[in-house]
Parts: C-alpha cells; structure tokens; sequence
C-alpha cells in the first residue's frame, strides 16, 4: 500500500483537493482519499506537482509509427494520404520495432489507454502485452466501388480476426471517412458490431471534404483520380459530410468522431440529436502538422459536446503526449480552462472507449493510473509542465 500526495490532486469527476492523500494498492487501485492530517508524515509520499488520472489518447494509428518524420507538414490532408499510401520502403523488422517503441513512448507519458486505428495485423502482439489498454478500431475502406465491397472487406477482416479481446482490451469494426466508404460497406461493417461498442470515423478534417458532399468539387476529386478510382456515380447530397456518415452508421453503438476541424455547430447538434452518446476526438498537434489548422474549440463548448483528446500517428505528430495535445489548446485557444482540458485528456476519453468504470478519474474503487504533472502554475499549462508516471 502506498499513500501519495501532491501540492493538488485533480479527481476530475469532483473537487480539486489540496492537503488530501490518495492510498493505492500495489495495483495501483484507488483504496482511499484521505484528508492528509489522518496520516502519519512519515508513510507519505510528498510529490511537487499535480496528481492527475491516467491519460486516454482516443485516436493513434500505432502500426504507422515507423513513418516518423517520413512526411511533410503543412501539405494539407490529400497529399499527406498519397504520402502515406504510397510509402513502402521499410522492412517488416523496422515496422515492429517503431510499434513497439511508440507503445513504450505512450506508456512513459503517462497514457493507459489508446483508442487505435488498424488497417493490419501488425500491432496485435505488442497490445497483447502492453501494459495500455487498447480498443482497436480496424478500419476499412472501398472507395465507393460497390463492385469490389467483398474484396476490400475480405482484405481487412484478418486485421480485425487477430486483433483479440485479451484482458480488458476491445475491438470493433469502423468506417474510415465518409469519403472513403459506399453504403455497402457501411453495411458490412455494422454488422460485425455490437450496441455497447464504439465506433470511430475521421470526420470534417479539411474544406474538401465536405466540398465532395456539398456540390462535388475540391481536392478529393484529384485523389480519386490519381488512384484511377472513378468518382462518376457519386452523387453530392448537398450536406456536409458528416450527415452521410449518420445516414449509414449504426447509432446504437458509441460513435467516436475524429479530428472535426470544419464540424459547425449545426453538425454538433445533428449530431447530438443522432446519437446521444456522440464522442469528438481532437488531434490538434497533427491538425497543425497536416492542416495548419484547429477545430473552434467554442463550437463544442457552446453545444455541450464531449470532447476527448488524442495523438493521431507519429507520420503526422513529433510525439505521443496527451500532455503535449493539451499544451497545443492551451497555447492557441487560451480562453480554455486547465480543469475543461484535462476532463478532455482523462474521462470524457475513458467514457468515449467505454472504459469509464475503470479510468479516467480518481475515484475509490478504479485503477485509472495516476500521473504527476510539474511545472503547472496557477493552472496554467506552459512549455515547461512535464509528465510522470506515478502508478
């Protein structure tokens, strides 16, 4: 048993204590939060900085980590994809070595759970013995070729087979954009989920994407045509693209919206209305590496959204820190308070995994990890604050 105490301890879900002690056992599960004076000096631990619950990171795609600093910034989303796509020169040694190496990363930052995004098999043994807990998002994509809806599904269904459900660990099947997936594959995909599952989707992350739904014109007509796919049968529906997504996602299930950063407050709310257990994860460190752009955070406040943070891949940020997510916000919309940023980085992320029971808060009873932040003044997150691991 061990007594730990800080100069504040966040529980998130209530108060911010100070002269308070948290008793956890060698698990790290939460026994007790004292008041510090019922404690003997002497058994506690005395820590310089704010205790905080562990981090959850909703959005990472691990199995890219080996394409760190392999991409430009500042490209914009299309010819950041083509980069992806096409990059191949790299051994199956080096891709299982970067996975392995970003798992540690996230785990030393301070992070224990990852909501994370599978196209392959290549991650399902590091998550089998990570430390983190993982949901894994297998993703799939037709580029709305109806025609080929089996053949792009089969592709995928062995990354979703070997990702297994080992210890607290999830998966579900998801949709990759409304750019990227016909109604038939929607179908599919529906069908191998569950109500209580979470489903994520990049959603709104550049104009041009909702341009292809609004009137069929932007830069997603150029990428189907450099990938010889034709986009002849679409038709626009005069909507953003999030409104697609809703007409062919199942809305029993929790829906996870990734990246947002064109979403209007009128999507927000139709949306909300959808689903009522609707989820917005922002990337912004990888927003501003793709996009030189951030979601207007205002937006989801005014609409009462549940924003959840996370780290996207290392082809697209220069780390994996919550933290770092959290000091981007701070940094260029400042009006954000420390309190409704790290609610972002700990408990609207565990209930987005539905993993709410275990994480996110300091609370008697969970096993959420407790980290340290240092350098936090005044509530203030700057460039210097650092994370520890505690538990």
């Amino acid at each position: 048993m061990r007594k730990i105490t800080a100069q504040r301890i966040h529980t998130v879900s209530g108060p911010v204590l100070e002269d308070h002690v948290l008793i956890i056992d060698e698990q790290g599960k939460i026994l007790g939060i004292d008041p510090l004076i019922r404690h003997d000096a002497a058994e506690v631990e005395f820590l310089d900085g704010d205790l905080v619950p562990g981090f959850i990171n909703t959005h990472c795609h691990l199995e890219l980590s080996h394409m760190k600093n392999r991409a430009a910034t500042g490209t914009g989303l299309v010819p950041f994809l083509k980069t992806v796509v096409n990059f191949r020169d790299i051994s199956q040694e080096e891709i299982l070595a970067a996975i392995d190496q970003a798992d540690a990363e996230m785990y030393e930052n301070g992070i224990v759970a990852v909501g994370d995004i599978s196209n392959k098999v290549d991650t399902a043994a590091r998550k089998n013995q990570s430390p983190i807990r993982y949901y894994t998002f297998v993703e799939m994509f037709d580029f709305f070729q109806d025609d080929k809806v089996e053949q792009w599904f089969n592709n995928f269904k062995p990354a979703y087979d070997s990702q297994s459900e080992q210890g607290k660990n999830r998966k579900s099947c998801v949709p990759h954009a409304p750019y990227t997936v016909s109604r038939s594959l929607f179908k599919r995909i529906n069908a191998l989920n569950q109500a209580d599952d979470t489903v994520s989707i990049h959603n709104q992350e550049t104009p041009g994407e909702n341009q292809l739904f609004l009137d069929k014109t932007g830069t997603f007509l150029e990428f189907y045509s450099s990938f010889g796919f034709s986009l002849e049968h679409f038709q626009p529906s005069g909507r953003n693209a999030i409104h697609y997504a809703m007409e062919n996602m199942d809305p029993n299930c929790r829906t996870l919206f990734v990246h947002n950063t064109t979403t209007t407050p009128e999507d927000i709310r139709a949306a909300q209305a959808w689903n009522p257990e609707v989820y917005w994860a922002t990337c912004p460190n990888a927003n501003l590496f793709i996009e030189n752009r951030l979601p207007n955070y205002q937006y989801f406040l005014d609409t009462g959204a549940m924003v959840c943070l996370g780290t996207d891949s290392l082809t697209s940020n220069w780390q994996l820190s919550i933290l770092e997510e959290m000091k981007t916000i701070a940094r260029f919309q400042s009006y954000l308070p420390f309190a409704t940023i790290l609610k972002w980085a700990t408990l609207n992320g565990a209930k987005a995994l539905g993993f709410a029971e275990d994480l996110g808060s300091l609370e008697v009873g969970k096993t959420p990890g407790i980290v340290l932040i240092e350098g936090l003044k005044n509530e203030l997150l700057s460039t210097e604050c650092s994370v520890r691991r505690i538990a």
